[in-house]
């Protein structure tokens, strides 16, 4: 036996926050919505994809948002993602030196806490 990979990463969020789920993981980050199973969707929440990488986000309703466990989602051009996010008012905070990446953390909005890397040509 071995893990071969990680399907997706969920997330919480508080309930009837979809939009702001929207405007942050599709309007900034640019992944795309897709439409969650029927059983599943009416518990709301939303799914967002990449091709390397799926988010879910689910519905909690005793909600608080995870401020050290975290997803860190490999990006590329890192510097021109950072302008957007200071654009939109988005706080953008440094992270310490990792060999062969650069890396920041935002916060999405409920909380959650997210790592942004691209690895160093």
């Amino acid at each position: 036996m071995r893990i071969e990979g990680i399907e997706h990463v969920q997330l919480a969020m508080p309930a009837g926050q979809e939009d702001a789920a929207r405007g942050f993981y599709w309007g900034v980050l640019g992944m795309t919505e897709v439409p969650k199973p029927p059983d599943l969707a009416k518990r709301g929440g939303v799914w967002f994809e990449s091709p390397q990488v799926k988010v879910h986000l689910g519905i909690d309703r005793d909600f608080r948002p995870a401020r050290k466990a975290h997803p860190a989602l490999l990006v590329h051009d890192l510097g021109s993602l950072i302008r957007t996010l200071h654009e939109m008012g988005i706080e953008v905070v440094e992270a310490e030196a990792l060999v062969g990446y650069d890396r920041v953390y935002v916060a999405d909005p409920f909380g959650n806490r997210i790592e942004l890397m691209e690895p160093r040509e």
